[in-house]
């Protein structure tokens, strides 16, 4: 019984530490976005509600470069419990909180429970920044990372050849959430090299493994495996694609992602890691690896620099804690500075709970007239519940535009599989191909000034003339002009002139 006690209290503090950034990881995404999907997860809903509800595979009821593990999640969430935000936050939040304990284990095993401390502090915090996309923590970065914590984890309790397979699995799952987490996937590689011959052939079939069962699932399940290839990974890297930017554009990105950010924070300690610190090549790996993936896919995008802080954290704890040692600096002085320097400073939770206590939302008309404001996506959301309310289940509905929030809660398929923009050749052009060939019932089409800078001309021009031909326009909601395709076209949702809350709407275009 005493043992139990002893073994308690070890497990006791870790556990409560990481109860206390699962309760902070919630209060921030629950409370921000507008209470409703934001437009990374409304796309992956739209896509997963398609897939589970009516048998459209991904890449083929909705197309967009992210794995089906991640459509997977939406589609169940939405199989449950309907369109929602919180179930995949929920979700993200226990796998992240699970993420933070195993990271305090390697720490504790690799250079004591004080570095333990500072690490997982540092790392729960700083998931929470802004910089990292904090109140987003449903995206595959937080599946993926996961994953590389967890093979990390198991490669540094490895002796036998049958460790080093199961952390080569684990490495694979997170390879088939995201692409990123080959370059942790690779640091462990290099690392069990390092080791000998047979624990590296041993991890590497892991990962072979993990991704043949995958793709296996997959083809089961009737994805396309070369709309998988095409899609998640060939498609991303040309013209019009999302990484077709311009080198200064990528450099003014990297200053602002690593130099104009929290990320500040970390410079200190890992330049201690390198000077004074206790160093060891899997760490070393596995932060310069972290960092070629992130330059690698050059989007700067906030969530990608997820992919960085479990590694930052713990080579910046090793650093305290050689310091602590070295100079006799009381650990309690550096944990709270630790706690006030990487404490976010988010005011948007505060926002929203007063919009909760104090709702107010902009009448539908203020959209629709000058200057036009973009809607915020709660706007988008209620747009998208009035459409349900005045479609029919089978109705087609395009969206012009980066419209996927008001897709997911329309419950209403778009005529094309390109339901967002895209701006490849191909994309652009299936995606005139495909809302002329099965005519939407109804078109939506922004007013405001984003949606010209954001969609190509051609697009643009393509829906216009298709408007033109055979459209007539119903209303402005919520800034965006309704149209109707005429009865000699094919059937039209039944609308009423009034919105859901009882007041009449019915502008001249």
């Amino acid at each position: 019984m005493p043992n139990a006690e002893n073994s308690w209290k070890s497990w006791r503090g870790p556990v409560q530490l990481v109860l206390i950034f699962a309760l902070l990881q919630l209060l921030v995404t629950l409370l921000t976005d507008g209470f409703c999907l934001s437009f990374d997860e409304a796309m992956w809903h739209y896509i997963g509600r398609n897939w589970f509800r009516h048998g459209l595979v991904p890449y083929t009821g909705g197309i967009d470069n992210k794995s089906p593990l991640i459509f997977a999640i939406y589609g169940f969430s939405d199989m449950v419990f309907g369109v929602n935000y919180w179930f995949p936050r929920v979700l993200g939040t226990i796998c992240q909180s699970f993420g933070l304990f195993l990271l305090f284990r390697m720490t504790d095993q690799l250079a004591g429970r004080r570095a333990a401390l500072m690490a997982t502090t540092m790392y729960g915090l700083s998931l929470l920044w802004r910089s990292t996309d904090g109140k987003l923590v449903s995206l595959s970065e937080t599946y993926s990372v996961v994953c590389i914590i967890a093979s990390f984890y198991k490669y540094f309790q490895a002796n036998r050849g049958r460790d080093f397979f199961r952390s080569g699995l684990i490495a694979g799952v997170g390879l088939g959430f995201r692409l990123s987490a080959g370059f942790g996937g690779l640091a462990i590689l290099m690392s069990s090299f390092r080791r000998n011959g047979r624990s590296a052939v041993a991890f590497l079939s892991g990962m072979l493994a993990s991704g043949t069962l995958l793709l296996a699932i997959a083809y089961i399940c009737g994805i396309p495996l070369r709309g998988m290839l095409f899609y998640g990974f060939l498609d991303n890297f040309g013209s019009g694609s999302a990484t077709d930017h311009t080198p200064l554009w990528k450099l003014e990105n990297f200053f602002s992602g690593f130099f104009y950010s929290e990320l500040l924070l970390f410079y200190p300690a890992l330049l201690g890691y390198f000077i004074v610190g206790k160093r060891r090549f899997e760490v070393t790996a596995w932060l310069i690896c972290a960092f070629i993936g992130v330059n690698v896919i050059g989007i700067y995008a906030r969530p990608h620099f997820k992919e960085l802080l479990p590694v930052m954290s713990l080579a910046g704890a090793m650093s305290l804690d050689a310091l602590i040692e070295q100079y006799g600096i009381p650990p309690r002085q550096i944990m709270i500075m630790i706690w006030i320097l990487f404490f976010p400073k988010l005011l948007e939770p505060l926002v929203s709970l007063k919009k909760l206590f104090f709702p107010h939302s902009p009448a539908p008309g203020t959209y629709c007239s000058q200057p036009f404001p973009q809607p915020d996506d709660y706007a988008k959301k209620e747009l998208g519940l009035w459409i349900k309310s005045h479609t029919q289940e089978g109705d087609r509905v395009l969206v012009a535009g980066y419209g996927a929030i008001v897709q997911a809660y329309s419950q209403r398929r778009s005529p094309t599989s390109f339901f967002n923009v895209t701006q490849t050749r191909m994309a652009k052009e299936m995606f005139l191909h495909e809302i002329d060939s099965a005519r939407a019932g109804m078109i939506l089409v922004p007013e405001f000034a984003e949606y010209a800078k954001e969609v190509g001309q051609d697009v643009r021009k393509g829906i216009e003339n298709l408007v033109r031909k055979g459209y007539h326009f119903d209303r402005c909601f919520y800034g965006y002009s309704i149209y109707i395709i005429n009865k000699e076209e094919g059937s039209q949702p039944s609308l009423s002139a009034y919105d859901p809350t009882g007041r009449e709407f019915l502008l001249t275009h």
